[in-house]
């Protein structure tokens, strides 16, 4: 019998459908508003980017230490060194090695030194270079793009300690160049790069005392919470205020609140357009529930899209482990709509709520009237699910939104039809 088909029902076992739902709601059908590719079927990072690595005008997808070529996504090319390999359990109790980390395609969980993925041009030479926020606690890396040149790309330490399973890249102190938004040593805050000296490390912003904070806190986002043009940080305790005078001298102002157990990204947006912000946030990133919360008197008060075991949300649906958060545009109407799914096996196929569930990704359209807001909920998958992070941009020129995933099955392209 050939390796392959020896493995063949160890994946069928994995990427089969959980068929009794404790909670999960059984996703529709497909109805064809989305083209699905997969660029790879072996585990190498928890998100996956964007950028036009060569300047030919096309987006091109990285995922791990690949980067594939667009539009068409056939060729790869290394980024770094391709060299971790897994033992992979046959039907007969022998071991292949595979390509990757544990993960589906082992049958057995593990975790990869890539969790989340950023561009930018971080040296300012012109070209997009990759940033890899490593497994919590570790460094934030960045390759330097070769600027068309064959072989692996030059790589940087730019942050030594980056905790958080879900920090973000993007600008906090507004100088129009984007942050490393984590956790660090216990402490909140955002590290900075010098385009003038690339090479040297990340300046590190502390806005908070020494906490509870660890390398698997849940929860970290940004957005201006009190409209005063400055963005503020939020986690899943409170939000804390930028001052009005950047000065380093001492944490900022906390603002006690309940956002949820402790989720993914999270975002500031005036969901409901009364002129007052609102906060968007999943309530638990291995449990359940997508909500926004609105700005009350007596605190904040709590909007759910998806249910919970204890709670219907407004749509109806239940997904467990809404791991990662994007908001974007996806219908061209001028608001933001909520991007989000469940991540695969986030501790493997027996961790955490229905680890076997559909592994879904969803996108929310934002609908408005008279002042109220409401979701409406729109199927991308039903068979990929999200990591730690994934991008939402235009991959193939169209001016419609696709998605890049990566995950524990490899990753994909969603291509928006």
């Amino acid at each position: 019998m050939s390796t392959i088909k020896k493995i063949l029902p160890f994946l069928t076992l994995a990427f089969t459908p959980w068929l009794s739902f404790a909670q999960s709601t059984p996703p529709p059908a497909l109805d064809g508003s989305w083209k699905k590719q997969q660029l790879i079927d072996t585990f190498w990072a928890e998100g996956a980017t964007a950028l036009d690595v060569n300047k030919d005008g096309a987006m091109d997808a990285i995922y791990g230490p690949y980067w594939f070529a667009g539009p068409d996504y056939t060729k790869r090319a290394l980024v770094y060194p391709d060299t971790t390999r897994t033992k992979a359990k046959l039907e007969d109790g022998s071991e292949v090695e595979i390509e990757g980390f544990a993960g589906a395609k082992s049958v057995t969980n593990g975790y990869s030194d890539n969790f989340l993925n950023a561009a930018c041009d971080v040296n300012g030479d012109g070209w997009t270079d990759y940033i890899v926020m490593g497994f919590p606690g570790k460094e934030t890396l960045w390759y330097e793009n070769p600027q068309g040149k064959e072989g692996l790309w030059k790589k940087h330490i730019a942050f030594d300690v980056t905790d958080s399973e879900s920090p973000m890249f993007v600008d906090i102190d507004g100088d129009s160049q984007p942050d490393l938004l984590c956790m660090s040593d216990g402490h909140l805050g955002y590290a900075t790069f010098d385009p003038k000296n690339p090479e040297a490390k990340w300046k590190w912003n502390m806005i908070s005392p020494k906490l509870a904070f660890q390398r698997f806190t849940h929860g970290i986002g940004f957005g201006d919470v009190n409209d005063d043009g400055k963005m503020d940080i939020l986690e899943a305790t409170g939000w804390w205020e930028q001052p009005q005078v950047l000065d380093g001298k001492g944490p900022w102002k906390k603002h006690d609140a309940a956002f949820g157990k402790g989720g993914a990204q999270m975002y500031v947006y005036d969901v409901n357009a009364d002129g007052k912000p609102d906060v968007i946030t999943s309530l638990a990133a291995h449990g359940y529930g997508l909500a926004w919360m609105e700005p009350a008197v007596d605190g904040w008060k709590q909007h759910l899209i998806t249910g919970t075991p204890e709670e219907a949300g407004e749509t109806g649906i239940i997904f467990s482990q809404p791991h990662a958060i994007e908001l974007a545009d996806m219908n061209g109407d001028g608001m933001l709509d909520i991007v989000t799914g469940k991540r695969f096996w986030a501790h493997g196929k027996g961790g955490d709520p229905e680890p076997n569930a559909p592994a879904v990704v969803w996108w929310f359209e934002l609908k408005r009237d008279s002042g109220a807001a409401s979701y409406v909920p729109h199927l991308i998958d039903n068979d990929s699910g999200i990591g730690c992070q994934f991008t939402v941009t235009d991959l193939n020129g169209d001016k419609k939104p696709d998605i890049v995933v990566g995950n524990k099955r490899g990753a994909f392209v969603h291509l928006r039809q």
